[in-house]
């Protein structure tokens, strides 16, 4: 009975949202035509554009590109970058935001600011601070270069920087989910004698699941794009340290279109995955509260 009349009460605020409405109906057409056109101009255009150029000669010259050792050094690179860094930032995030959300310190809003620091800093200047801190005349490297390590111009230096511009992704989707939660089902398990590693495991866990895998995503998106600071502690040896991004713009500089838009294509389907993977996500989240409230879904309503 009381789930009936909530979805009465929806019904109603619905209708009555739709009354309270009294701007005419070219209004709401022209917001949406804007809202196409320039979807359409600075995003569907550049799309096909980059296919179209990657198809231009023929789809055997498409797949030719990627025949090249350097185009698949780069692609192997890429996604070996992107393996180290999304656990070690699904580690970190998760670990900041329980901390964060689940515990009182001193500094908390320091450290919370401090996670949004990449979101902040230009990818170019954070590449420049590793390359003084890591670099021969840099403020270790002399240490590094003396013990036979090598982190500028190396794999170890790309990680590096693509673990800084990725911080923020997942610890900033599961810090507010987990402060809106509160700390209650924690205490209860808690007082029911589970361990620090139970409570995590079973409650705090199963609760943020489609945050967490929502923040992987889009964490892994980014550091697979990522172009400036890679850019700048790279050294942009070919077939080395060259990522996707740094390989399109080699082969683009060298005049090489189909070979560039061939790798750029495959970022962009890349993207479009990860696109996919994210509707995905949002779509089960629904669901599930949608299934955990007893509402009748959407559609039904």
């Amino acid at each position: 009975m009381g789930d009936l009349v909530r979805v009465r009460r929806h019904r109603f605020a619905g209708r009555h949202d739709r009354a309270a409405t009294t701007e005419p109906r070219w209004v709401g057409l022209l917001l949406l035509a804007t809202t196409v056109v320039f979807l359409g101009l600075f995003l569907l255009l550049p799309l096909v554009t980059v296919f179209t150029e990657a198809l231009r000669k023929g789809a055997g010259a498409y797949f030719a590109s990627f025949g090249d050792p350097a185009a698949l050094a780069a692609i192997r690179l890429t996604l070996t970058v992107a393996a180290i860094a999304v656990p070690l930032n699904l580690v970190f995030g998760v670990t900041a935001a329980w901390a964060i959300a689940k515990f009182e310190f001193r500094g908390k809003s320091f450290v919370t600011t401090l996670i949004d620091v990449p979101l902040a800093v230009s990818p170019v200047i954070s590449g420049a601070i590793y390359v003084l801190l890591f670099g021969l005349q840099g403020l270790l490297g002399p240490w590094l270069s003396a013990h036979g390590l090598q982190v500028i111009f190396a794999v170890p230096g790309i990680v590096i920087a693509t673990v800084f511009v990725t911080v923020p992704f997942i610890a900033r989707e599961l810090i507010p989910l987990m402060q809106e939660q509160g700390i209650e089902d924690e205490e209860a398990a808690l007082t029911l004698g589970a361990s620090g590693w139970q409570t995590f495991r079973r409650v705090t866990l199963p609760n943020v699941k489609w945050a967490l895998l929502y923040g992987v995503i889009l964490c892994n998106a980014r550091a697979m794009g990522e172009f400036g600071a890679v850019s700048v502690v790279s050294g942009h040896i070919r077939g080395k340290t060259n990522t996707m991004p740094l390989q399109v713009e080699i082969l683009y500089n060298e005049y090489n279109f189909v070979a560039a838009f061939a790798v750029a294509s495959l970022l962009a389907l890349l993207a479009l995955v990860t696109l996919a993977l994210k509707t995905l996500v949002e779509r089960l989240s629904a669901a599930a509260v949608t299934l955990d409230s007893g509402l009748p879904a959407a559609e039904e309503i």
